[in-house]
């Protein structure tokens, strides 16, 4: 099969699979953890497997380089400040009531193990898009296929996967926004990996946006 069709029909079919998941049968978030484990890490490595090639080019991925950690660490920062400090904004003019009832009703995350959870988004979850949407979704799929093509591919699914979780949270126009935000955030994170060819400086930025979700999530759980 045709490395480009296999990656991006790979791509649409995990990330659609997860939030139709997501949005249907409600998964507790501790069973979700194995599910996108399957999905997000150990389908596409059988792609890296079986393609000799691409498996020189996917450990190129995880080679650290020092230059651009700097600024991942400042533009992490920024992205910390923009979301907490939105939120503190908007709490009296978008409602987020219905955020931690979806949380509990939803997943089973409570008050009580959302530390243990927001562990897992920050550090695991993060490293785990990045992979899947970056470093699979984006880097790999961009030696097969234009740069035009990849970014708006790899950002738009990004955003198409997490639908399944938001959708119930917020209002339409809400969710558009918060979408739309997303597949910004995921061209961003495309550009940063492809300054140094690897995963770490997106998940960088990412572990403080999940930091700062985390944050406003404490606050609305009454723990903060």
């Amino acid at each position: 099969m045709n490395k480009k069709i296999s990656i991006m029909s790979s791509v649409l079919f995990f990330s659609v699979a997860v939030t139709l998941i997501d949005a249907f049968l409600h998964p507790n978030y501790f069973v979700r953890i194995p599910i996108k484990m399957v999905f997000f890490l150990a389908l596409p490595m059988l792609f890296f497997i079986k393609n000799k090639e691409a498996f020189k080019e996917f450990k190129k991925l995880f080679v650290f380089k020092k230059s651009g950690i700097l600024k991942a660490f400042l533009l992490g920062v920024g992205v910390y400040s923009v979301i907490v400090g939105g939120f503190l904004i908007t709490r009296n003019i978008i409602d987020y009531s219905n955020v931690t009832s979806n949380l509990t009703e939803g997943m089973g995350i409570t008050a009580d193990n959302f530390l243990y959870v927001s562990i897992y988004i920050s550090l695991m979850n993060s490293f785990l898009e990045e992979f899947f949407f970056r470093g699979f979704g984006f880097i790999t799929l961009k030696k097969y296929t234009t740069r035009k093509v990849a970014y708006i591919f790899s950002s738009v699914l990004f955003a198409i996967y997490h639908v399944g979780m938001l959708v119930g949270m917020f209002g339409f126009g809400t969710l558009l926004l918060l979408l739309f935000g997303l597949i910004i955030g995921g061209c961003i994170f495309n550009f940063l990996n492809e300054l140094n060819d690897n995963v770490y400086s997106s998940w960088f930025v990412h572990m403080f946006a999940n930091f700062a979700i985390n944050t406003v999530a404490f606050i609305l759980f009454g723990i903060l």
